[in-house]
């Protein structure tokens, strides 16, 4: 297959596995209340339906890169997209809350290897003159499943069972597996590198032991002192594992990547960002379903202008940024999110659908040129052969920043909900009040990170031609 035509096909093959994960990962948050009077849980307590697929991604991850460049990126790519879809298919014959929550484990571990190695080899196979334009062609189609999620699984919630939202992936990745087939080129590493396996145990283990504090703690179900002692223990583990990475030759994630500004600033600031705005697809339906009292349906339905908003921002970003560069786009847009984000503590049954409609118009478009700008800056200064590692290490950081993030938004809100049934409209409404302000606030922060960019950072990508501040 030339050039030409894998540059030609390579988007829509990347795009359809995006659109898939996209979609999965959205169409479950409007079916969270379903779910839970079917597995007879709490609403809240489900978030580790969501929490374990994304801390299953962030854990897993890491290998992603070692793995193409071993076995290559249409083997790893197929073979992840396989897993994807039966754990799919498991996840709706599930009969208990922890058989979920094991499955979506498993399909965590399909994403983990998709979605990286198919921005690996977009990387890979377009000069950084033509990335910023590549990637969001990707995106474009991809937002499509966040556009349809949440309508598309109130809807099955509403006429079917909660069971059925996950039986939607099994057509889609038999189209991505046959387009695999047909356009995906295959990549492998210039030198293949041996596993890092103690890497995998310090970071896997203090990783996934940090997140399940968050769980425990905001469930109220383990005393302070052991949960002090788990958090020693967590933060003990990747503190050894950022010595480990700085003495071994070949660690699992190449931390001196972080020394590149562009790349630094990206997966700072894009972390602290998405401890922001992580928890919104999940307490998003909570609001509209047990805040405002809405069918799962009508959630859907209010889910969709941010995901349309997101998709028309996507035709504008380039000129954004070639207009603006990376700095003055980055520290202006945080802000807009963050003051998006609080505003939602302003809803309540009287606000009028419109200024609801607005609100999400508004979060989606400012989110969706975040995003674009983020991904395409982080690898505007690494070089060829540290792609696949970059490529690793921004993916991570990224999914652990947004189960961190989904995480500290539920324990805002179950913190101010403690002692209430969540079948207390008011009570529910007031907690995300409070969990809306706080996420609002967080991602105003992260604009501190972006104010270290310089002018013409990552012009290369943006081909803007901004002059440097006096």
């Amino acid at each position: 297959m030339n050039e030409a035509r894998i540059k030609k096909y390579l988007p829509w093959v990347v795009a359809t596995a995006l659109f898939m994960e996209q979609m999965d990962s959205t169409i479950i948050n409007t079916a969270v209340p379903a779910m839970a009077a079917s597995l007879h849980v709490a609403p809240l307590s489900l978030k580790a339906v969501v929490a374990s697929y994304i801390l299953s991604l962030a854990v897993c991850i890491p290998f992603s890169g070692w793995m193409a460049d071993r076995f290559g990126t249409r083997r790893v790519f197929s073979t992840a997209i396989l897993i994807f879809t039966l754990s799919s298919v498991l996840c709706g014959l599930s009969v208990n809350a922890p058989m979920m929550i094991a499955m979506r484990i498993l399909q965590g571990i399909g994403a983990a290897m998709m979605v990286p190695v198919g921005r690996l080899t977009i990387i890979r196979t377009f000069p950084k003159s033509e990335l910023l334009h590549a990637m969001n062609f990707v995106i474009i189609p991809a937002l499509i499943g966040p556009l349809l999620g949440p309508t598309v699984g109130g809807l099955i919630v509403h006429w079917l069972s909660w069971r059925d939202i996950f039986f939607v992936n099994v057509p889609v990745g038999l189209i991505a597996l046959f387009l695999i087939y047909r356009y995906m080129p295959d990549y492998h590493g210039d030198t293949l590198h041996p596993l890092d396996v103690s890497g995998i145990i310090l970071f896997g283990s203090g990783t996934a032991l940090l997140s399940w504090i968050l769980e425990i703690f905001g469930e109220y179900q383990a005393d302070s002192s052991l949960i002090l002692a788990l958090l020693a223990l967590s933060l003990g583990l990747l503190g050894a594992y950022v010595w480990h990475a700085r003495h071994h030759q070949f660690p699992l994630l190449n931390l001196s990547l972080l020394k590149i500004r562009t790349f630094r600033v990206s997966v700072v600031g894009g972390f602290v960002t998405r401890l922001g705005i992580g928890g919104l697809p999940f307490l998003m339906p909570l609001l509209y379903q047990l805040g405002l009292g809405l069918p799962a349906w009508h959630a859907g339905l209010l889910m969709m202008p941010t995901a349309a908003a997101a998709m028309g921002m996507k035709l504008i970003s380039e000129p954004v940024l070639k207009k603006y560069g990376y700095r003055k786009v980055l520290m202006f847009n945080t802000l807009m999110i963050g003051v998006v984000i609080i505003s939602f503590a302003s809803v309540t049954p009287e606000t009028p659908q419109t200024g609801i409609i607005l609100r999400s118009l508004a979060l989606g478009f400012f989110n969706s040129l975040q995003f674009s700008s983020m991904n395409s800056m982080a690898y505007a200064d690494i070089a060829s052969e540290d792609s696949s590692m970059a490529s690793s290490l921004f993916s991570c950081l990224q999914q652990i920043s947004l189960s961190f993030g989904l995480a500290c938004g539920s324990l805002v809100a179950a913190w101010y909900l403690h002692g209430f049934a969540q079948s207390d409209h008011t009570a529910v409404l007031n907690a995300l009040h409070h969990a809306f302000a706080v996420m609002g606030c967080t991602t105003i922060l992260s604009a501190l990170f972006f104010r270290t960019l310089r002018a013409r950072d990552g012009e290369n990508v943006s081909h803007a031609h901004v002059e440097e501040d006096a």
